[in-house]
């Protein structure tokens, strides 16, 4: 690299589309802020992870790339890369594989663009970065497209900014329940953006039942507006009474929640990561999905994942699988045994 690589003035990162994976990538956002201390930090992603990066004080700018509305077509991309060229970039690093994300970077005249190697279009990159980060949890790659040594201890852990008005709101909340300061509190996540990464509902409503019975314990069921009918259907196969957050919560709200909670049960999603980001134990419930790319990437945080072999390919993407053996293959008896360890913790 050239030193006007190391030391840029302006830079831009262009982020990924799902929640985990972007609160993976403030690793890499925390140790380019070190290196870069006084550079002009900005990044580019979708709206609907917009949440995960804002109140993020490592961040100078967030640009928000509508690709599904005002940059969709060849007028609105023309416009967003006029945009991009007025910001006078120079360099870009590309934690989105994306060919059109890369070329808008071109077209704005980013004279350095960092990424993972490709054949469409990868001589448009002007450092490749080798494609075996397959291989490597998803944080370790943002980190190593960041060129950032893998595996450094100061690189461990995310990072969730919680503003004080989504505390409040939270603290409103479970006054409502009448939940105590010193209450031991436990979320409940059920929902996953595809269904093979979720838990039975019926083993989620025996789990919460168990819990409450053996432990002075508040069991929060959470989720967003898309799984207020799966938290329905857990809450009447309850026999006891859980408090239901489920689609009262927007994303800086739940990781409130998550913050004043002891433990969070989830599948790998947003929620699980959100909640070791903020400092919460937390049990994974692993299925088609590999922990070992998209696990908990926990620096301190205690953390249990749970994954059993039942002979399928990690991961695994057949969403027509009829079985959903992996997620069936955990047991109500093993939530509960690690959960049993992580509260005797607390206590």
């Amino acid at each position: 690299m050239t030193d006007r690589i190391k030391r840029p003035k302006r830079i831009l990162i262009v982020n990924v589309n799902w929640l985990g994976d972007v609160l993976f990538s403030t690793a890499a956002i925390r140790a380019l802020r070190r290196r870069y201390t006084d550079a002009h930090l900005a990044c580019m992603l979708v709206p609907r992870v917009r949440q995960i990066l804002e109140d993020n004080p490592r961040l100078d700018e967030i640009i928000v790339y509508d690709e599904k509305g005002r940059h969709r077509g060849i007028i609105g991309k023309l416009k967003f890369i006029f945009f991009l060229k007025k910001k006078r970039f120079d360099i870009v690093f590309l934690f989105q594989r994306s060919f059109t994300r890369l070329l808008l970077c071109f077209l704005a005249g980013i004279p350095q663009r960092v990424g993972r190697y490709r054949k469409k279009g990868g001589f448009l990159l002007t450092k490749k970065v080798a494609s075996t980060v397959d291989r490597i949890h998803r944080a370790e790659y943002f980190l190593r497209i960041a060129g950032e040594v893998e595996g450094a201890a100061d690189n461990r852990g995310c990072e969730f900014f919680v503003p004080e008005e989504a505390e409040s709101s939270i603290k409103k909340l479970l006054e409502s329940y009448k939940v105590k300061k010193d209450s031991l509190l436990t979320v409940i996540n059920p929902g996953g953006n595809w269904n093979l990464k979720r838990w039975p509902a019926e083993r989620f409503a025996r789990l919460a039942d168990e819990l409450i019975k053996r432990y002075p314990m508040k069991v929060i069921i959470s989720g967003g507006l898309v799984d207020v009918r799966l938290v329905e259907e857990i809450k009447e196969m309850m026999c006891r009474s859980p408090i239901v957050s489920c689609g009262r919560t927007n994303l800086k709200e739940l990781a409130a929640l998550l913050r004043f909670s002891d433990l969070i049960i989830s599948a790998d999603s947003g929620p699980l990561h959100i909640a070791i980001a903020v400092g919460t134990p937390a049990i994974g419930l692993y299925g088609p999905t590999s922990s070992v790319i998209t696990g908990p990437f926990t620096g301190k945080i205690p953390c249990t994942v749970i994954q059993k072999d039942v002979g399928c390919e990690v991961p695994c993407y057949n969403l027509d699988c009829p079985k959903n053996r992996c997620m069936r293959a955990i047991t109500v008896d093993d939530v509960l045994e690690a959960a049993e360890k992580l509260i005797r913790k607390l206590r």
